[in-house]
């Protein structure tokens, strides 16, 4: 079995105990090392990735060249920075069709027609609401949103999948939506309505987002009835038929 100074990382508190099997720390660190490129910035240095992760920069630099030789950070040849690389962009699609998002697409694209919003589709991970299908990425722009701040990120906290739900959230189920004033940004509207599965859980949520001049209080019931009906669709589309809620009379 490689060690962790085999693998050229520095060992931590910890290492090499029951709690923590040899290698785990060089895994953990190169999965952190990752997880610094989600909030869709500019290329990173290793400096900046040190930074970051609290490590030394040789660290940092060891960890990002093996990252670089197995193909999942690219460097810019002129700077020296880091970005993605295209083991992430294959792994990527090939999670993006593997969950039959793939199949999402055109019931998106087609609700964003009609609406004249934009709509993004978000499953949890971890803290986060994670945009994984509509709406496009700006430089401004992540694909993750704090799951108590935001309409799709309240929406999967009200119907989780996993343990008891908050009693806080008992008006949001009851009302069936999320409906946020500016939370993703100045002069944005956002409603978010629950991808159901049979158990009740939200295994997606649903989002339009538009100026408030379009999403107005006196369309809001347009609105929802719209992405209530997409939701249904996608049901169909996302979830295996026996995790399907049954068709409504």
């Amino acid at each position: 079995m490689t060690t962790e100074a085999e693998a050229g990382v520095d060992a931590g508190p910890g290492a090499g105990t029951a709690t923590a099997p040899a290698g785990s720390q060089a895994v953990r660190r190169a999965l952190d090392v990752l997880h610094c490129f989600h909030d869709n910035g500019p290329d990173l240095s290793a400096s900046d990735l040190a930074r970051r992760l609290g490590l030394p920069t040789s660290t940092a630099h060891r960890l990002a060249r093996t990252l670089l030789s197995a193909g999942f950070l690219e460097q810019d040849a002129r700077t020296a920075r880091y970005r993605l690389g295209p083991a992430v962009t294959e792994l990527g699609r090939l999670s993006y069709h593997q969950r039959g998002l793939h199949l999402a697409a055109p019931e998106l694209g087609e609700l964003a027609a009609r609406t004249g919003a934009t709509v993004d589709l978000a499953l949890r991970s971890g803290p986060y609401a994670v945009i994984v299908a509509g709406g496009p990425v700006t430089p401004k722009a992540g694909l993750r949103l704090p799951l108590r701040s935001t309409a799709p990120g309240r929406v999967l906290l009200a119907w989780p999948r996993a343990g008891a739900p908050d009693e806080e959230w008992g008006r949001v189920r009851e009302r069936g939506h999320v409906l946020d004033d500016g939370a993703t940004g100045l002069g944005v509207r956002t409603v978010a309505v629950p991808v159901l599965d049979r158990a009740g859980h939200a295994r997606f949520a649903l989002a339009l987002r538009a100026a408030p001049a379009v999403l107005t209080d006196a369309r809001l019931d347009w609105f929802l009835s719209q992405a209530r009906g997409c939701a249904r669709a996608l049901e169909v589309l996302l979830l295996p038929p026996g995790e399907r809620r049954a068709p409504e009379a």
